[in-house]
């Protein structure tokens, strides 16, 4: 994705760093799920099914702490569940921060507006608040009338404070990619720094007809890839390309790590296989060569951000053409 120069140049120095030690498998993001409570109950969201047992359970501050200083990666995405709900949130945020760390704290802004009476802006720290469409689409998607607005006013006020925002869109089956650019046109004129969008993920413990396969991705995304031409897009062109089927990546599980209170999940943000108590068990003793496209059935139709982004960052330096793509995408 798109990212800040401060974080380009620390992700940067990580990259080469890791390279010329030779380190093979390396993350780029941490995603650090304190607890997977909510207050909405999303049609297409896989968490609050699978965790549904334990949905209690959350991390303490101190383990969510212990778990950034285990894992490298230079960016912890803050999830969930949604993480304003998460008590000690203000600290862990401070907690992050104090580590050189760079955060993208994703809300779906419910909580948004009151939660930045909490908050100051930080050069390190980027809201990514989940928007799924204009007022009727994105308000039916989540089950809750009013959830529009009520994020609206929150990215209104989070730009008045002066804090970075992004927002995140998720490309479903029934989605209309018109009234998508609309909603993209109208999020810029209020403000938001970025757009990230990606398609859903067909997560077994939610059943509905919602997902796209992958020829009915890279349709859409043959359209989608031309509105990052008019729009300030933080997915970055080779992973568009490569949605729109004109680019063949692999995926790369352990680039986006998981942590949430069952422990680290492996394989991938999205399956769920084995919890385990560190990070270094995890990268250790997970079969990498199992998953993947042709290996693992699941993964058949898995065309997400977490697994082919952190790829694209690998692919960078082999072509020239995506050398150039990407200078001219990052300074633009």
């Amino acid at each position: 994705m798109r990212f800040p120069m401060r974080l380009n140049y620390d992700l940067t120095k990580y990259i080469v760093s890791n390279k010329l030690n030779k380190v093979g498998k390396y993350p780029l993001v941490l995603m650090l799920e304190p607890t997977h409570l909510c207050n909405l109950a999303c049609s297409g969201c896989g968490r609050i099914r699978e965790y549904a047992d334990t949905i209690q359970e959350m991390m303490s501050l101190e383990d969510c702490l212990k778990s950034v200083d285990e894992c490298p990666a230079p960016v912890v995405t803050i999830t969930g569940g949604e993480p304003f709900l998460y008590p000690p949130v203000y600290d862990l945020i401070r907690g992050v921060l104090d580590r050189g760390k760079h955060i993208y704290l994703c809300t779906n802004g419910i909580l948004l507006e009151k939660a930045l009476d909490n908050m100051k802006p930080h050069p390190n720290f980027t809201l990514n608040v989940h928007m799924d469409g204009l007022e009727e689409t994105h308000d039916r998607i989540l089950e809750r009338k009013g959830a529009f607005k009520i994020a609206m006013e929150g990215i209104k006020k989070a730009k008045k404070l002066g804090f970075r925002v992004c927002t995140n869109t998720t490309i479903l089956k029934e989605t209309n990619l018109l009234e998508i650019e609309m909603l993209f046109t109208h999020l810029e004129e209020i403000g938001v720094d970025g757009l990230l969008v990606a398609p859903g993920f067909g997560y077994e413990a939610v059943g509905e007809k919602l997902f796209l396969e992958r020829r009915e991705i890279e349709k859409k995304f043959a359209e989608v890839y031309e509105m990052s031409k008019k729009h300030r897009f933080f997915s970055t062109p080779m992973y568009l390309r490569f949605l729109k089927g004109e680019k063949k990546l692999e995926c790369t599980p352990w680039g986006n790590p998981t942590r949430n209170p069952r422990g680290w999940k492996a394989p991938c943000y999205l399956i769920t296989d084995a919890h385990y108590p560190t990070f270094k068990e995890m990268m250790e003793k997970t079969d990498w060569n199992k998953y993947g496209v042709g290996k693992d059935p699941r993964c058949a139709q898995c065309m997400m951000h977490c697994g082919f982004e952190p790829t694209v960052v690998g692919e960078i330096g082999k072509s020239f053409k995506d050398i150039l793509e990407m200078m001219i995408w990052n300074f633009t």
